[in-house]
C-alpha cells in the first residue's frame, strides 16, 4: 500500500498548474463593475458659510440705465427768497411815485428856464409854480427814498438783480443829495446870477442822475 507521502506527490503532479487568463474589463458584467467616485480636494474653509441676505427693494441698487442722475454740488439751485406782502405794497408805491416824478421834472425844468432867462420879467405862473413843483419833487423823493431803502434791505439775500438794485439805490441817493443842494442854492439865486446858474446846473444834473437810475430798473433790463 503506497505511503501517504507518495500519494501527495502524485496528487500535486496531477494538478493543473497552468495559469488562467484574466477576463478583460469589457467582459465583466455591468452590475459587477464599480465606478470610483472622484474625491474633491480638501478645502481649508470647511466650516459653515454665511448665506447672503437679499436687500429689500428700496435698498437694492438700480441698474445704471434706471439710476437717477447724480446732481453736482455746483448745479444745486440757490435758495429761493420769499418776499412779504408789505414788500410788494412798498414796491407799488415806489413805482407810482416814480411815474409821478417824471412830469414834475418836465414842468420844473420849463418853469426854471423861464426864471433863469427872464429873471424879474418871468411870467407869474413860472414864479408860483417853481417852488410848488420843487416841494412836490422833494415829497416824492422822500417817499421813494423810504420805500426803496426798505425794499433793498428786505431783498438783500436775493442774488437775482442785486447789481441793478444796488446801482439804482446808489444813484437815487446821489440824486437826493443833489436836490438837497439845489434847494440850498435856491436862496439868493434871484439876485445873484452866478448862484442862479449853479442852482440850475445842480438841479439839471440831479434830474439826469435820477432819470438814469429810473431807466436802470425798467423791465427791459430785468423783472425786478
Amino acid at each position: 500500500m503506497p505511503c501517504p507521502l507518495t500519494c501527495l506527490v502524485i496528487a500535486l503532479l496531477a494538478a493543473d498548474t497552468t495559469p488562467r487568463p484574466v477576463a478583460a474589463a469589457e467582459t465583466v458584467p455591468a452590475e459587477a463593475r464599480v465606478t470610483a467616485l472622484p474625491v474633491a480636494p480638501a478645502r481649508a474653509d470647511t466650516g459653515p458659510r454665511a448665506t447672503p441676505i437679499p436687500l429689500p427693494p428700496s435698498l437694492t441698487p438700480l441698474p445704471p440705465a434706471l439710476a437717477p442722475p447724480q446732481v453736482r454740488a455746483d448745479t444745486v439751485p440757490e435758495r429761493m427768497v420769499e418776499y412779504s406782502d408789505a414788500y410788494y405794497t412798498r414796491l407799488t408805491i415806489h413805482r407810482y411815485a416814480s411815474y409821478a416824478t417824471l412830469p414834475l421834472f418836465v414842468a420844473q425844468y420849463i418853469a426854471g428856464e423861464q426864471l433863469a432867462r427872464k429873471g424879474d420879467d418871468a411870467p407869474n405862473w413860472a414864479r408860483s409854480a417853481h417852488p410848488a413843483l420843487a416841494g412836490g419833487v422833494g415829497a416824492l423823493f422822500a417817499v421813494n427814498t423810504v420805500t426803496g431803502t426798505w425794499n433793498m434791505w428786505e431783498a438783500r439775500h436775493d442774488p437775482e438783480g442785486r447789481g441793478r438794485r444796488t446801482l439804482h439805490g446808489a444813484l437815487m441817493l446821489l440824486s437826493d443829495a443833489g436836490f438837497a443842494a439845489t434847494g440850498a442854492l435856491a436862496s439868493g439865486a434871484g439876485e445873484d446870477g452866478a448862484r442862479r446858474d449853479l442852482h440850475r446846473n445842480v438841479a439839471i444834473s440831479s434830474m439826469a442822475v435820477a432819470l438814469t437810475s429810473y431807466a436802470i430798473m425798467l423791465p427791459i433790463f430785468g423783472n425786478r
